[in-house]
């Protein structure tokens, strides 16, 4: 079995400071780590793999050059290869140009079976490039998944919505998505990281390296595109003090909520 792991290396958002001219993100200093629900989706084939024969679990990034930091993380966790998609057509990517490419690099890995994403990721938190992936490969999603068996070439999801759930079914090949309830992610072995760091498991990708239409990656490709990011100003508003007593307090508070409709 084949299991590709698509992540994302991604700001520490604890950190995340807005140039108020720019408005852009400030990334000089700021700690970069693998996306929460990515390591989630890994950790979840990493268990398929302590629990199966013949498991081979590639993880797949598009990054710049210093994103090899997040595959070293995930080799030394126990995935057997990484892949880093890095060139500068890449560049200034939204979510259909990020699924494009990716799609095109799973394309070239070949002969898999399941594919994990996480359900999304921090900095932009779209939840659109896994399904995305999914419709340019033509093959069955499941999203949100909380729970995960496998019996064959068949997956049973339980697929987490907002009161309650979806258990669905369907065959591989898959494209999975995986929310944080559905384990808690490993932490590098010393066996792992002395592999991660001395063999040469990351192999890095170029736009001359897959097949892709170059006129529907990177900035060019992008139907959507950001025009400015900023940091709401915070207001701050006179509060009323309610005066008298108990029951007029009350009726006037009631009268108060209901005239602003935040009850009915």
């Amino acid at each position: 079995m084949r299991i590709i792991v698509c992540v994302k290396q991604v700001p520490d958002t604890n950190e995340v400071k807005i140039d108020p001219v720019k408005g852009t993100l400030i990334r000089e200093g700021v700690p970069s780590i693998i996306n929460p629900d990515d390591k989630n989706a890994l950790e979840e084939a990493l268990k398929i793999k302590d629990m199966y024969d013949d498991v081979e679990v590639i993880v797949l990034t598009m990054g710049p050059p210093q994103a090899d930091a997040a595959l070293k993380e995930a080799i030394a966790m126990g995935a057997d290869e990484a892949i880093l998609l890095s060139d500068r057509a890449f560049a200034g990517a939204d979510t259909w140009a990020t699924s494009t490419t990716l799609a095109a690099a799973i394309k070239k890995i070949g002969n898999f079976d399941i594919i994990f994403c996480g359900r999304q990721a921090i900095d932009g938190d779209t939840a659109q490039v896994g399904p995305q992936i999914a419709e340019h490969l033509g093959i069955p999603q499941i999203t949100y998944v909380e729970k995960l068996d496998i019996n064959g070439r068949e997956v049973k999801a339980q697929r987490a919505l907002e009161d309650g759930y979806f258990v669905i079914k369907s065959e591989m090949p898959v494209l999975l998505t995986a929310i944080k309830e559905l384990n808690e992610p490993r932490y590098p072995s010393i066996k792992g990281i002395y592999s991660a760091y001395r063999e040469n498991k990351v192999k890095v990708w170029t736009v001359n390296d897959i097949d892709v239409d170059t006129t529907q990656i990177g900035l060019s490709g992008s139907p959507t595109q950001v025009k400015k990011s900023f940091t709401p100003e915070s207001k701050k508003t006179g509060g009323e003090r309610l005066t008298g007593t108990a029951s007029e307090i009350a009726r006037r508070l009631v009268v108060g909520l209901k005239e602003r409709q935040i009850i009915w």
